[in-house]
């Protein structure tokens, strides 16, 4: 009787095994769909997860927001899988959503012209929006918020080390969700795209949150601002770095993204060095 009572333990024990085996969360580049409760919708979004991560440890996360008319997929794959590559190298999940639609801006509503210190501008956009483009903008900001918690949770990431990175329509979510929730990023990294209205952004929000803004020397749209922007955050004393490089629009993208990483590995020795 006892033998078999330990063969029947056993064998439960291995099915058990196999069924953590079964449901661990998987690793590597993903392609994947939930339900967006708001509206019933399945939405797309991706992920790339270390092939090293361990199941245990907690890793840092990264939510990347795409450009206009692109999707969650487009980043992850450009420059031959580049951003794939230093999240392998750094340890990092990133995160990329769609953002309810191709063009949903995360909840900004300035576009191309409206840079920083172009205020007039941003007013007449602002004022331009109708109550179903603010219908767009508020689920694009949910549905990239929804879409790093159900990753968050399903990887037990790094709460204290969630940073935000976005180009181009994508930099205007950043600033929206930075001003949003600054509690909630351990730092931020928008690109080529300084859509944060001088006038009436709120600025003292990112008091204790650094900052890394990029820039192409050959993105003549938005190039004036973003150095308009680092002129105004210097003298502010937040804690802002800002890198140019020779590229335009989009080819800067790939060119600062090694920069962006080794500034979030700096961000987080620092609060480490401070624990």
């Amino acid at each position: 009787m006892q033998r078999r009572f330990i063969i029947l333990t056993l064998a439960l024990l291995g099915m058990a095994g196999s069924v953590v085996a079964q449901t661990a969360p998987a690793t590597g580049d993903q392609h994947r769909r939930y339900l967006f409760t708001p509206t019933g919708a399945e939405m797309p979004y991706r992920i790339y997860v270390p092939t090293t991560w361990d199941g245990k440890k907690s890793l840092p996360i990264v939510l990347f927001l795409h450009g206009a008319g692109a999707n969650e997929s487009t980043y992850l794959d450009i420059a031959g899988g580049l951003l794939r590559q230093l999240a392998e190298k750094h340890g990092y999940i990133v995160v990329s959503p769609l953002g309810f639609t191709p063009l949903g801006a995360y909840g900004n509503p300035l576009r191309l012209p409206a840079v920083f210190g172009e205020s007039a501008t941003a007013a007449t956009q602002r004022a331009a929006v109708t109550a179903e483009r603010q219908r767009e903008l508020d689920l694009s900001e949910l549905e990239v918020i929804t879409v790093l918690e159900i990753v968050t949770e399903e990887y037990r990431a790094d709460r204290s080390r969630t940073f935000l990175a976005g180009h181009s329509m994508g930099s205007g979510g950043v600033w929206h969700l930075a001003a949003r929730y600054p509690e909630r990023w351990r730092a931020i990294a928008p690109m080529s795209g300084p859509f944060a209205d001088k006038e009436t952004y709120p600025f003292e929000r990112l008091r204790s949150l650094p900052m890394f803004v990029t820039e192409g020397t050959g993105a003549t749209p938005s190039l004036a601002g973003s150095r308009a922007l680092a002129q105004f955050m210097r003298a502010g004393r937040y804690d802002f770095d800002y890198v140019e490089v020779d590229g335009d629009h989009g080819g800067m993208v790939p060119m600062v993204w090694p920069a962006i990483f080794d500034f979030f590995d700096r961000v987080s020795a620092r609060a480490t060095h401070k624990e």
